[in-house]
């Protein structure tokens, strides 16, 4: 490089430098009030707020709902005093609540009763009361969050059996609730009686779209968690209209081929001993059939396991026979699964969420141009039949 390049170099970076900006407008973590979880229930005012209210602090609004904020409280000489903020001895987190009808209000609300705002950035779950979504659709409820550029459309999206401020809090000293429930969202590969989870982003898509959606209970009970089934949301109206049982959720796991791994109990005959099959992989082909205005649906079901546990060792010695024996019985329990999900979907609820829609779409655009306006109610009248087949491979770590 010559001498006059190597200067003019020097030059360009100095230049790059001096016009490069930093972040001057920016703020120092120790002065945000980081928040992970958001909980939205039925509307009721806290103490603090009638209080409050009582000596001229309210302002106009309407009291449709309460909003949760979970806090991760700052570390450092300058912590806040937890207990009065709303934090039991041992707690990790603040649960901060305020009553309204803007969520946009509400988060406003707060720079008045704390010295540091809040930051959406790290926001993990957002949970709603199932009560609340029979009254007001999660369209309405969320419609601030989908449009805030500061929360991560990543944040998953649950509902509560309970109120949402019970499944944000915790007995169990140093959790986060926020933490807790998005790390028993992501085993779902472990079992299919958890909901693949869904985020901000895909609740978004499947609101503009239309069609019918599920959404990942929680039961709360002496101060723990536990997923349990799925929350049914009408397409048209995006609000609840019923439930399906960890059993009706395994049924529908086949359907939409995320029986990705878990476990399958029977009773085998002739003693009704127990016994289980671990699920290793499956897969699933959705056929729609159209002949006229008749639409029908055939669903091929295969999965390959294992015999993980067998009650009746050594009474019943393991031969290809007892084995195949056993495989048709799981097929059978499966169907059982499949059909109760079916009856929900297709008399109880009359929703479709098992993804028939999208097939038809995929290999019959057309015909799907004319049901898609009504599809729930076509739906279920459209007969659908099932063709489940099990290949155990092992037995697991047997000797036998």
């Amino acid at each position: 490089m010559s001498r006059v390049k190597k200067q003019l170099t020097i030059l360009l970076a100095l230049l790059l430098l001096v016009f490069t900006s930093g972040c001057w407008s920016s703020k120092e973590i120790e002065d945000l009030s980081v928040y992970v979880g958001l909980g939205l229930d039925l509307a009721e005012e806290s103490k603090f707020e009638k209080s409050i209210n009582e000596q001229g602090g309210h302002y106009p609004k309407n009291n449709n709902f309460t909003a949760t904020v979970q806090i991760v409280p700052r570390i450092g000489p300058k912590q806040e005093n937890q207990k009065n903020a709303g934090a039991s001895e041992g707690q990790a987190f603040l649960n901060e609540r305020l009553t309204g009808d803007s969520l946009f209000q509400i988060f406003r609300q707060f720079a008045l009763r704390r010295d540091r705002p809040l930051i959406g950035h790290h926001l993990k779950v957002i949970v709603v009361s199932h009560e609340l979504t029979k009254k007001y659709s999660l369209e309405q409820l969320l419609d601030f969050i989908l449009r805030d550029n500061d929360i991560r459309p990543s944040s998953l999206v649950l509902v509560s059996h309970g109120t949402a401020l019970e499944a944000l809090s915790s007995k169990e000293p140093g959790e986060i609730p926020a933490f807790y429930l998005k790390g028993v969202a992501a085993n779902s590969y472990r079992s299919n009686k958890i909901l693949h989870p869904v985020s901000l982003a895909k609740l978004d898509g499947k609101m503009q779209s239309g069609a019918s959606f599920l959404l990942q209970n929680i039961l709360t009970a002496e101060g723990e968690h536990k997923f349990s089934g799925a929350e049914i949301y009408k397409g048209e109206t995006k609000k609840w209209i019923g439930s399906f049982n960890q059993i009706e959720l395994e049924g529908l796991s086949w359907i939409t081929g995320e029986a990705e791994e878990g476990a399958v109990k029977s009773y085998a005959e002739p003693m009704g001993h127990t016994v289980t099959y671990e699920i290793k992989s499956s897969k699933r082909k959705i056929t729609p059939m159209v002949q006229g205005d008749n639409i029908s649906f055939h669903v091929k079901i295969e999965s390959e396991g294992q015999l993980m546990e067998d009650w009746s060792s050594p009474e019943i010695p393991s031969t290809d026979k007892y084995i195949h024996g056993l495989e048709i019985q799981f097929a059978d329990t499966i169907k059982e699964q499949i059909n109760q999900v079916m009856s929900k979907m297709q008399k109880t609820y009359r929703v479709e969420v098992a993804g028939f829609g999208e097939e038809l779409q995929i290999k019959y655009p057309k015909v799907w141009k004319k049901v898609k306006k009504n599809w729930d109610e076509t739906f279920s009248q459209i007969p659908v039949t099932f063709d489940v087949k099990l290949n155990i491979k092992d037995s697991g770590s047997s000797t036998d």
